[in-house]
């Protein structure tokens, strides 16, 4: 089997398929019909590498099962391993039609897309680039996203089981295999059943570049602040007219410029409107709060509640009400209660050739939630790099790599077994 070549098609294939997710959507789920399209290809695919229990269910869930090839005569209890990938796109840049551009033998230098020449890569803002010399570069042509996210992973699993089926030599454990829909719009475990799945530990393959180890998310909380304003003739307002519009500017100003998703990095969380509605009678602002613990969210959604204050203070006639709803939690105080999980991942990513990172994710996973609800599952690369933009791109050697370590990391789980009590 020719992975290189294996994991290309793969991924082209992939990625021409709409499979952007939507937000707010509360009648339906999966939120999009087109997060199936891929789903039944991929249930077709499945079927065909031989996997069993291939089941697409109600919710949009694709699950597979490989059973485990043990060397003769093991004894080490070997777990259950679960291989995770999501189906969705992000909804906020256009990723229909996505049509690949491949920049093959990469030389250095800014990479133009065809149809956004202004938004050019540059190796300046992307100094990873210099990795990639005379590799294979995969973008979009500028008009959409590329979906590398998470299509890279769910390509490098595809491709991973393959060589599996193809070379009887390589041992394994038993692998389940969950593909999931609505991951980035938050409801990607919304109907996940944990102990359906039946998996001792996963890894989801959702991370970008190449040899990271991620076993830390912020903990996530959103927010919708509410202003009830007072609508009159605008000819007749003075003293009348209470302009929500106004005090949701009023509001927005206030926010801590140094808490912005665009002036933090490492572990520092933010605050981040995203998106406002509304008219003069009312307007909403609904907001992103991220930190690493627990303390840091309620330091910033105290600092909400005072802007609400601070902004009645200032037209006491209005209501100002901010509600606060839990997303995620941050998943490393359950992945290190099982060291084993993130210690395996790091040494498959050694014998893959490559020196591990441990990062902590500015963003969430599935494992996020799975974690919580008690299957350890930490976050590992798959190739890409600036996800959820117009200049995302997905080098090939990257992809191939984070197959190897894939590949490396379930012969470990069969050489090593689970500690005592694991």
């Amino acid at each position: 089997m020719d992975l290189r070549t294996d994991l290309l098609e793969r991924f082209l294939r992939y990625v021409k398929i709409n499979t952007q997710s939507k937000d707010g959507v509360e009648d339906r789920f999966p939120s999009t019909e087109c997060q199936l399209d891929l789903a039944r290809l991929l249930e077709k695919e499945l079927s065909g590498l031989g996997l069993s229990d291939v089941r697409l269910d109600a919710h949009g869930y694709l699950f597979a099962t490989l059973p485990a090839r043990l060397p003769p005569n093991h004894s080490r209890r070997v777990p259950t391993v679960g291989l995770l990938a999501h189906l969705d796109t992000y909804p906020g840049v256009p990723g229909d039609n996505v049509r690949p551009i491949l920049h093959e033998n990469y030389s250095g230098g800014p990479l133009v897309l065809p149809h956004a020449p202004d938004l050019p890569i540059r190796p300046e803002e992307n100094p990873d680039l210099e990795k990639y010399r005379t590799d294979t570069i995969i973008t979009s042509d500028g008009r959409t996203l590329l979906g590398g996210d998470d299509k890279a992973g769910i390509a490098v699993i595809m491709s991973v089981l393959r060589w599996l089926q193809a070379d009887p030599s390589l041992v394994h454990p038993r692998l389940r295999i969950g593909f999931t829909p609505d991951e980035e719009v938050g409801n990607g475990t919304k109907y996940f059943d944990i102990q359906a799945f039946g998996a001792d530990l996963a890894y989801t393959l959702d991370g970008g570049g190449v040899g990271e180890v991620e076993d830390e998310t912020f903990s996530a909380d959103s927010a919708t602040v509410t202003i009830v304003g007072s609508d009159v003739h605008p000819g007749y307002a003075k003293g009348k007219m209470v302009n929500a519009v106004r005090l949701a500017h009023q509001f927005i100003a206030r926010l801590p410029w140094a808490a912005a998703p665009e002036t933090t990095d490492g572990r520092a969380g933010y605050l981040h409107p995203y998106q406002v509605s509304g008219s003069v009678s009312e307007a909403r602002i609904q907001l992103l709060v991220r930190d690493f613990t627990e303390e840091g969210l309620k330091r910033l959604e105290d600092r909400l509640r005072d802007i609400a204050a601070d902004v009645l203070a200032l037209e006491p006639r209005a209501k100002v009400a901010v509600e606060v709803k839990e997303s995620y939690r941050n998943m490393k105080t359950v992945l290190d209660r099982h060291p084993q999980v993130v210690e395996f991942a790091e040494e498959a990513v050694r014998r893959a050739g490559l020196v591990p990172q441990r990062k902590a994710i500015r963003g969430g996973t599935d494992g996020s939630r799975l974690s919580l609800a008690g299957l350890p599952t930490p976050n590992l690369s798959a190739g890409g790099y600036n996800f959820h933009s117009r200049q995302e791109w997905v080098a090939l050697s990257a992809m191939v790599r984070s197959a190897q370590v894939l590949r490396e990391l379930l012969g470990l789980w069969v050489e090593r077994g689970l500690a005592a009590g694991g």
